[in-house]
């Protein structure tokens, strides 16, 4: 029997994504417009012997995924910008300690409480940088109802296979329109559990330094005794003010994901081959940037678009490549120009780069990429 074609939410596909990666735990707290992804995990996890808790804010709830996290569990939170600054001090802590968790963020209108029901895409650069300090991080992003399903179960495994917090940053457009999907079986996808240790538990480093640089995760109450500690740490998992050991863990944690970078950056290019014109666009407005290449190409002008799907880490190596193939790039999204100026550094020295951004809580429309392909020609 073929998958049956369905009508259904962003938000439901996300949550129905996280389900199929193995998410079993939910912990967050109501907040638009991501709340329905709590509402259906709420339905849906203690069918699979799952948990749900409604946390009394988001701090507590950051934290409470993470410690679902250190048991074993693939977990999941969502939220929104003012509550995603709430988390970020846990973040951090997941960062350090590298301990896997998905973070869905519904993008709305900010600063502060800002515009509850209306879509932005202004937390581009706090996914990158809203927790202190160094850190890497892996965010991923959405432009349909059926990638909200496929990314988030692609935000799992990542989270499992790197022992890493991941991003998967809708916009409110894009978590609130409803399409036709038709979703893989459970036996098409593709389900990615950490790597457990194998060794005795006496010989068990959770931070050990290995040619992977991703160290085996023993589960809590399994017999493997571990130090999980927002410290510098060395391989044990207790705190060490050694500079020595301080800049080995440093450095495998910031190298393992540029070893992985072949598997973790993900894109798409459309009409780029003969491209003069390059549109760089993500989230819903991508939506927008395809139309308005579609509308472009009938009048003569050779537009492009390329879509990040992986906005951290950015895919500069190829965007860089393209740039130098084009006359000139035009970055629109729903903010003052955030990853614009992330596509401003990686190609200025090969093309002129301009930008389209709207704050006003309504989208980008076609016409209006259009109407700036045409100022700039």
């Amino acid at each position: 029997m073929s998958p049956k074609a369905r009508l259904i939410q962003g938000n439901r596909a996300c949550a129905e994504g996280a389900i199929a990666a193995g998410v079993r735990f939910f912990a967050g707290y109501p907040i638009t417009p991501s709340t329905e992804i709590a509402e259906i995990m709420s339905e849906e996890l203690p069918k699979l012997s799952g948990k749900f808790i409604q946390m009394e804010d988001e701090i507590a709830s950051m934290s409470c995924i993470i410690g679902a996290s250190l048991t074993g569990k693939k977990v999941l939170t969502a939220s929104s910008g003012p509550g995603i600054s709430l988390k970020q001090e846990a973040i951090g802590y997941a960062c350090m300690t590298e301990t896997p968790c998905v973070i869905v963020n519904v993008q709305r209108l900010g600063p502060s409480t800002g515009g509850p029901t209306s879509s932005a895409q202004g937390d581009i650069m706090q996914a990158r940088w809203g927790t202190h300090g160094d850190h890497p991080i892996i965010a991923l992003c959405p432009s349909s109802v059926y990638e909200c399903f496929t990314l988030t179960i692609t935000a799992v495994n990542f989270a499992e296979k790197y022992r890493t917090p991941v991003y998967v940053m809708l916009d409110e457009i894009v978590g609130h329109m409803r399409e036709k999907v038709v979703l893989p079986d459970a036996d098409e996808i593709e389900v990615i559990d950490r790597k457990r240790p194998t060794c005795p538990p006496e010989e068990y480093k959770p931070y050990q330094i290995g040619e992977s640089l991703i160290p085996a995760m023993a589960d809590y109450g399994t017999g493997y005794k571990w130090h999980v500690t927002g410290l510098f740490h060395d391989e044990t998992g207790f705190p060490s003010g050694n500079p020595q050991v301080i800049d080995a863990q440093f450095k495998r944690l910031m190298a393992k994901f540029k070893k992985y970078e072949d598997e973790i950056l993900l894109w798409e290019e459309t009409e780029t081959k003969d491209a003069e014109i390059l549109l760089v666009a993500y989230g819903s407005t991508a939506r927008s940037a395809l139309e308005a290449v579609n509308i472009l190409r009938t009048e003569g002008i050779k537009a492009g678009l390329f879509r990040p799907i992986t906005i951290w880490p950015f895919p500069e190596k190829v965007l860089k490549t393209l740039a130098g193939k084009v006359k000139k790039i035009i970055v629109p999204e729903m903010n003052y120009g955030q990853l614009f100026l992330e596509v401003e550094r990686v190609c200025k020295d090969k093309t002129q780069v301009s930008g389209l951004f709207k704050v006003d809580s309504l989208p980008i429309a076609p016409d209006e990429i259009t109407a700036k392909v045409r100022e700039v020609l």
